[in-house]
């Protein structure tokens, strides 16, 4: 039997809070069980159609309502932008179709109110329509069933994290730094903890676009142009979020510009509440860090703000003796590892095996995620 066939692909589809892109991963598992190790096959990044894109920010930061017809109108162009992903990754591999067990969709996230008497979780990105499109068959919706179970319905990239980068020789995290960041806790005995620790690229983008109209910081060097505001920088720590204890997550709708403005004073330089906003991100993360998991040995980065040189040099700063890297070191491609992760799922899904971690999201117990959605 050719390696292919004794291992089959699985591709992963996400678009996180802030919407910078589809990320398509195409992953072969090598091994049986969760703790396969995962192949990045081939990945790649589709832009959204700038219109689009600019009304799916717009609804993270609040700035537009729709109506029912428009939910149902946004729900299929995503999915479609997603079939388009799918097939453009699948084209570009190279690979039979025939091979690839099932997509693992993310969707766009909407909305998300895991609290409160009524909790839910929204994200958008018809799988009926992926299906269709692909021909491939589709895991989607992964979050809705750990909230039902009481839990965050997010994060639920932590289960993937401890099957491929647990070590029992030390403490680890994994940060993903996307539109929020997320903390993934590897003790090295002892249970996976994860949770989010506040805004990462969500804010700082958004802020860019606002003062510099680009879509990002890219090398911080609109941060770097500013100078650290300690009072602002005070003022946002403040949030009683912040001090609150995991299990938690949060998203664009939590940390948003309207957000931000309420602290300023109105004469703070942009560039200078860029670089606090740099430096909330990592004063956020390394004060969540050193409360959960204090000896702490390596932080091993994910996600789009790896590539930001002076987020990272924050983070080393704000966290000493605490070695920070990309998880590049340890095989990962830092921009596709969420996409992998849900890959993963999709992979746990078919196995009938739960993809959540209750530790992590508070769920009452472990549930298979997601719900499967045929070729044909």
């Amino acid at each position: 039997m050719s390696e292919p066939a004794r291992h089959p692909c699985f591709l992963g589809l996400i678009s996180g809070t802030s919407a910078d892109g589809i990320d398509a991963a195409l992953v072969r598992f090598h091994g049986d069980g969760p703790q396969a190790r995962p192949e990045l096959v081939h990945g790649q990044v589709l832009a959204w159609e700038p219109a689009l894109r600019a009304q799916l920010v717009a609804l993270g930061q609040h700035a537009q309502a729709l109506t029912l017809d428009e939910v149902g109108l946004l729900d299929v162009r995503i999915g479609q932008a997603f079939a388009e992903a799918a097939n453009t990754l699948i084209d570009a591999a190279g690979i039979a179709r025939e091979q690839i067990m099932a997509i693992g969709s993310h969707g766009q996230t909407l909305r998300h109110r895991p609290h409160g008497d009524t909790p839910f979780t929204l994200q958008l990105g018809d799988a009926h329509v992926l299906a269709e499109r692909t021909g491939v068959q589709v895991v989607a919706d992964f979050r809705r069933r750990d909230v039902a179970a009481g839990g965050h319905g997010a994060p639920l990239v932590p289960a993937f994290h401890a099957a491929v980068l647990h070590d029992p020789g030390e403490d680890r995290a994994v940060l993903n730094l996307g539109g929020i960041a997320n903390l993934t806790l590897l003790p090295a005995q002892g249970a996976v903890r994860g949770f989010d620790t506040g805004p990462a690229n969500g804010l700082l983008d958004a802020w860019c676009l606002r003062h510099c109209g680009q879509p990002y910081d890219a090398g911080g060097a609109f941060a770097a142009g500013g100078t650290l505001d300690a009072a602002l920088l005070a003022r946002l720590l403040a949030e009683p979020w912040f001090a609150a204890p995991p299990p938690k997550s949060t998203g664009r709708d939590q940390f948003h510009l309207d957000w931000v403005e309420a602290a300023l004073t109105g004469t703070e330089p942009p560039a200078d509440v860029q670089a606090t906003l740099l430096a909330l991100t990592a004063r956020s993360v390394a004060a969540a860090l050193h409360a959960t998991q204090p000896h702490t040995r390596r932080v091993i980065v994910c996600g789009g703000g790896v590539h930001n040189p002076l987020l990272l040099a924050a983070l080393a700063e704000a966290m000493p003796g605490t070695v920070v890297e990309s998880s590049a070191v340890h095989g990962l491609d830092p921009d596709f590892v969420e996409a992998m992760a849900f890959a993963w799922l999709a992979r746990e899904h078919l196995a009938g095996r739960p993809g959540n971690l209750p530790a992590v999201t508070g769920a009452a117990g472990p549930r298979v995620l997601g719900a499967r959605y045929p070729a044909g």
